[in-house]
């Protein structure tokens, strides 16, 4: 059967590279799509150029069921059949394949840039994508138009570009641009792990710190074999889950502003604050920079500072209470919510939907559950879900994740284990290769790292939940009036750096 081609491992273990199975690409698309059939989702698919002048193709995936991580392999020399006709939630990997290392899906439907990057080996003859151009579909006829509307936006937020092609108010189809912020952190980390690679993932995505720098610090610790104390995975737990407090509280004040409920907006930005200063409680900074360390995490929690998380967990608890539950409550609110951008499961799965967005649809799926990691092996959260896919379903998802949160959170608290919260750290191995995944606020993060000779990454790859559901959001928009994009744009809440590695 050509799924059991792939091998098979578990999140955060490094298995030695030579073990991945390499096939011929006809096996290697059957093997993908028989998986995918079989209920596993694509959780990366990174290409790396070998000597000769072939791409080495990795596909990742995630199976659920089992809770397994399926790695297999190709060789492409120059182009291959596309595979997104038969898989949509390829299409954007696909679309990153063929930008950086320069060779061609033949028979994508949109092939476009996704971050105008050169490729990476800059003596390719002729690029197959054009750096800083691409084509825009278009809309003729009486009533059409064209609304571009980026990269520079008007509020605080970063930079994507937007083109929506309506007829009268009605948007037939959004197109959107991204990759203005560009900064090549995949391509820094090559050779690593060095003094600034920690820097560099907590900041890949400003407002994931805790996510991304969990999923990196188990990536080496996975390369080195090392487990780090019970006492540590319990502090990186909390840390996790007041992210995603701060974050969700963010949003829903944020979707409350967007149909002018203000008084959920003005609470829930103090509110957000507030959570953002237990996290300065436990390491200094609001973001939790500094906190998550290979081997462990650089601060530790006494009597006292858990004594006062848990007095002001019940303030903040009583405070979002009130201010959510009165949006909840508002018909006008609800009005706005109900039926606007809505998704269905289906869509969800084919496209490859993560985290919140996904759940939203009705869809069960949370890496803390399916492929737990930390303290999630141990103590686990009921997944959050809602069934109607549309702005009201992504915001009472958070609602629900905010109530789940802050009770993981109260009983890490009570049952802290005893012991230290680092452990001794040891060289990374050679020639070996691992992912790890992590539920972040946004949803599933993955890290996929590969060691050379040395024991230096050969390459490193994120892919951040905003990879999988910018596509979602321009299918939310479908025949939706223009006026609801902000609504719908909040209701996701992707991540553009996040994006742009």
């Amino acid at each position: 059967m050509p799924g059991s081609i792939f091998i098979r491992t578990v999140n955060a273990e490094a298995v030695d590279f030579g073990d991945i199975p390499v096939m011929d690409f006809p096996d290697f698309r059957e093997a993908i799509l028989e998986e995918i059939r079989a209920g596993a989702r694509i959780s990366a698919m990174p290409g790396f150029p070998e000597e000769g002048g072939d791409i080495r193709m990795i596909a990742v995936l995630s199976q659920p069921v089992s809770g397994e991580i399926l790695i297999g392999a190709c060789h492409i020399n120059g182009a291959w059949p596309s595979m997104t006709p038969a898989c949509h939630a390829l299409h954007w990997f696909e679309r990153e394949v063929a930008e950086i290392h320069n060779v061609t899906p033949h028979g994508h439907p949109w092939l476009k840039p996704i971050r105008f990057q050169p490729p990476h080996d800059i003596a390719s003859k002729e690029y197959s994508v054009q750096e800083g151009t691409t084509r825009f579909f278009g809309l003729d006829g009486e009533e059409s138009h064209e609304v571009a509307v980026g990269p520079v936006h008007a509020g605080i937020i970063e930079p994507g570009h937007f083109r929506f092609l309506c007829h009268g108010e009605t948007v037939y189809h959004l197109e959107i641009s991204l990759g203005y912020q560009h900064r090549g952190i995949e391509r820094t980390m090559k050779g690593g792990p060095g003094i600034r690679s920690m820097h560099y993932m907590e900041t890949l995505a400003g407002d994931t710190t805790i996510g991304h720098g969990t999923a990196y610090c188990m990536a080496i610790e996975a390369l080195s074999a090392i487990s780090v104390p019970p006492r540590s995975l319990a502090i990186r737990a909390v840390a996790a889950e007041l992210e995603r407090i701060a974050n969700h509280v963010g949003d829903l004040g944020a979707l409350a502003g967007d149909v002018g409920f203000l008084p959920t907006m003005s609470y829930c930005g103090r509110i957000r604050g507030d959570v953002l200063n237990m996290t300065a409680l436990i390491c200094g900074n609001r973001f939790g920079r500094g906190l998550v360390r290979p081997s462990g995490t650089a601060f530790d929690l006494d009597k006292k500072m858990i004594d006062e998380l848990m007095l002001r967990l019940k303030s903040t608890e009583k405070d979002i209470t009130s201010a959510v539950e009165l949006m909840f409550d508002t018909p006008s609110v609800l009005s706005r919510f109900e039926g606007t951008g809505a998704l269905s499961a289906e869509t969800a799965r084919e496209t490859g939907l993560v985290g919140v967005a996904a759940r939203a649809t009705g869809l069960n799926c949370d890496v803390r559950n399916e492929f737990p990691y930390g303290m999630y092996c141990f103590s686990q959260l009921h997944t959050c879900t809602w069934n109607t896919g549309d702005c009201f379903a992504r915001a009472y998802v958070r609602w629900l994740e905010i109530r789940s949160s802050i009770e993981f959170i109260r009983t890490q608290l009570l049952n802290m284990p005893d012991g230290p919260v680092s452990c001794k750290t040891v060289p990374i191995s050679k020639e070996k290769i691992t992912v790890s995944l992590v539920e972040g606020w946004r949803g599933e993060i993955c890290h996929v790292a590969l060691t050379d000779k040395e024991g230096r990454f050969a390459f490193y790859k994120v892919v951040d939940p905003s990879f999988h559901n910018w596509f979602g959001l321009a299918l939310a928009l479908k025949n939706q009036q223009i006026s609801d994009f902000p609504l719908c744009n909040k209701s996701f809440n992707l991540s553009y750096c996040g994006h742009d590695l």
